[in-house]
Parts: C-alpha cells; sequence; structure tokens
C-alpha cells in the first residue's frame, strides 16, 4: 500500500510551507505500509522555539486556505520544542533541532519510502548542521591568542 494522494498533496502544500517558514531538513516518509493510523510523516525542524511555532502556524494556515485541511489533534504546542499536527491522512512533526537529534524519528522510519517533496523543502536538507556549525563557531568565544576562532 501507497500513501494516498490526498496525503501526498497534503505533505508537498505542508513542506512547502515548512520552507517558506525556514524550516530545516525537511523530510517525508510514505508509512502506510507499517501504519494503519496514517499514511505519512512530513518532519521538520528549526533552531529555536519561535521558529517551531511559525512553522507550525505557516502549515496550518496553508492547509486549512489551500486545501481545506484542519488538523484533528495539535500536542506539544504550549512548549514549542516539538509540536504534531495530526491531519490523519499525514502527521506533521515540527522539532527544535536538539529535540530532532536526540530523538533521530529518521533512524525509526529510515526503512520507509521517502516521498516526493517541492525543490525548495529539499533544498533544506542539512540547514540544521549548517546552522549549528555556525553557531559553534560564533559561541565558542576568544581563541588563546585573544581573537575569535
Amino acid at each position: 500500500m501507497t500513501a494516498t494522494d490526498r496525503a501526498t498533496e497534503l505533505i508537498e502544500a505542508a513542506a512547502q510551507a515548512a520552507a517558506d517558514k525556514l524550516a530545516h531538513d525537511i523530510i517525508a516518509y510514505d508509512v502506510s505500509d507499517v501504519l494503519a493510523i496514517t499514511d505519512a510523516f512530513l518532519l521538520a525542524s528549526a533552531p529555536n522555539d519561535r521558529q517551531v511555532k511559525a512553522i507550525v502556524e505557516g502549515i496550518e494556515e496553508t492547509l486549512n486556505k489551500e486545501l481545506g485541511a484542519k488538523p484533528v489533534r495539535r500536542e506539544g504546542e504550549r512548549d514549542g520544542r516539538w509540536v504534531l499536527l495530526d491531519y490523519v491522512d499525514i502527521v506533521v512533526h515540527v522539532q527544535h533541532a536538539e529535540e530532532r537529534v536526540f530523538y533521530a524519528l529518521e533512524r525509526l522510519w529510515k526503512d520507509c519510502p521517502q516521498l516526493e517533496l517541492p525543490e525548495d523543502a529539499k533544498a533544506t536538507r542539512g540547514k540544521a548542521a549548517a546552522h549549528a556549525g555556525e553557531a559553534g563557531t560564533a559561541d565558542e568565544g576568544p581563541a588563546p591568542g585573544g581573537e575569535f576562532s
């Protein structure tokens, strides 16, 4: 069994909305063969809580406006570290970058086929690592010689 056309349509729109809000590492999996409760998962992350919330709002607004879809369940919004949006056909996970690394959902679903995403969403792959590298050099402080590394 593969993800339904409706699930694919929702995934593509949600991925584009996440990319528009500067999400990192957007990826989608067809989980229809291993889960009876949904067809696909969309994963995205952001470097801070505010960005997680902005991505979630962007996805909700886009799916409602363009496809008339509203989540039947929303979890984690208060903390802004890991927000789950359940649209029945798809489940969207927007995580703070630290939660993304810690929980490593990609490892759980790596055997499931990846779904094709819009180019803007594909371009976000590797952004979290690049962002962490930039933040790491800025936060390291002065080098022994007194200059920043």
